[in-house]
């Protein structure tokens, strides 16, 4: 039901969506420049009510040139391997040196991997860069099966398998537990495949610390309370008909829902540039939302399993996970280098709970782990934006050059 209402929803506002966009043509077919304020404050009302609606649609990356030593050189799109839930893309470019190999972990957990497309752009000026390109879970046939927290660390050993011993990882948010999982377990089996060094950025590794918002949500139910209210069916007009899904439209009303005022003031704001003339401003505010309301279905296998055994019993952190039946011992981890790196005022992610990594990762020697906190960033300034590029990545640099 939760599935049908969302959709019939979506169905009941489409034709007033098109009914906008037709209207915003017309007036968009003469410049709306020195046009009467009525005018412009009509098309700026037309264009809010066309944007009044999700996408569930990969954006794309827009990732198509970056500086490679002292000039700047093509980037194209390139799936390595492809699998039902996810892909392994990598950003190639003519590079002049041989670079080391960097996968990219992105969170699966609502938002398609291109929330992180500045960090790739980044890592890309220096790395040959990979990422988890994982696929709305609502186009994914049911005979592809189920997808559980086994399942995503085993396509995490298939990816770093495919890649080479060579490979390091920089996980973002979510993922952090799972590439942490992953190589306890390749350690564990002895593999010729343990990632060089994996980076660590503001994830869940142990929620106990310093609880958040986040964290005290998810233990304010029982598990059984999310799997009857928040889980759906994939409707039949999709490839995953049949499919139980965490849906990404719940997943992004969550987010909003903790800071609403911040959003409708971003919407107001972005009225009031189109209507004044100010495109810039506006152009900003819209995409950042394109990216924010492009949203991706989770299967509930995962969904379930990772609010239950990370977020309400904290296995990994507890000692208690196991994989495939096995118990993941962290201090197994000897070859692979560990960086963590936190914000200072992330809200999601506190302080702590990442660095939590090196109490698990006993077998590791001083000089393999290092920690960053970075003073005056939230949960995305950790991967994104100014102090992201200029503070932070240098050290994600090192870390990687020191053990390639």
């Amino acid at each position: 039901m939760l599935y049908a209402a969302y959709q019939a929803q979506s169905d009941f506002i489409n034709p007033a969506r098109s009914m906008a966009q037709a209207a915003l043509a017309v007036l968009g077919a003469r410049s709306l420049m020195g046009q009467p304020v009525d005018v412009r404050a009509a098309a700026a009302a037309y264009e809010m009510v066309t944007r009044a609606g999700l996408s569930h649609e990969r954006p794309p990356y827009e990732i198509t040139e970056v500086m490679d030593g002292n000039r700047d050189v093509p980037v194209s799109e390139e799936v390595t391997l492809s699998l039902p839930f996810g892909s392994l893309l990598r950003f190639r470019k003519d590079s002049t040196s041989a670079q080391a190999k960097v996968l990219v972990v992105a969170p699966m957990s609502g938002h398609f991997s291109t929330l992180l497309r500045n960090t790739v752009a980044t890592l890309l000026r220096d790395h040959d860069v990979y990422i988890t390109d994982w696929h709305n879970a609502r186009d994914v046939s049911l005979e592809a099966g189920a997808f559980g927290y086994d399942d995503y660390v085993d396509t995490l050993i298939r990816f770093i398998e495919t890649l080479g011993p060579e490979t390091h990882i920089v996980a973002v948010c979510q993922p952090c537990v799972q590439v942490l999982t992953a190589a306890a377990v390749m350690a564990q089996a002895g593999s010729a495949f343990q990632p060089r060094s994996m980076t660590l950025m503001a994830g869940p590794v142990d929620t106990r610390i310093n609880p958040t918002a986040v964290n005290k949500l998810a233990n304010e139910k029982p598990i059984g309370w999310f799997a009857k209210n928040l889980i759906a069916t994939v409707p039949a007009r999709y490839p995953g008909a049949g499919r139980k899904v965490y849906p990404g439209f719940v997943q992004l009303g969550a987010f909003m829902a903790m800071n609403m005022t911040r959003h409708v003031n971003a919407h107001i704001d972005m009225f009031t540039h189109l209507a004044t003339g100010a495109t810039e401003d506006a152009a900003k505010i819209k995409t950042f939302y394109d990216e924010y309301f492009a949203v991706l279905d989770l299967p509930a296998e995962f969904y379930l399993e990772t609010v239950q055994w990370i977020f309400q019993e904290a296995r990994l952190a507890n000692r208690t996970l196991t994989y495939r039946g096995d118990k993941v011992d962290c201090g197994a981890i000897r070859k692979t280098a560990l960086l963590t790196v936190e914000g200072e005022r992330d809200d999601i992610c506190a302080l702590g709970q990442t660095s939590a990594a090196h109490d698990l990762c006993t077998g590791l020697k001083p000089f393999r782990k290092r920690h960053h906190m970075q003073a005056g960033v939230g949960h995305y300034g950790v991967f994104s934006g100014r102090k992201w590029d200029g503070q932070i990545y240098p050290i994600v640099r090192n870390m990687i050059l020191a053990n390639s």
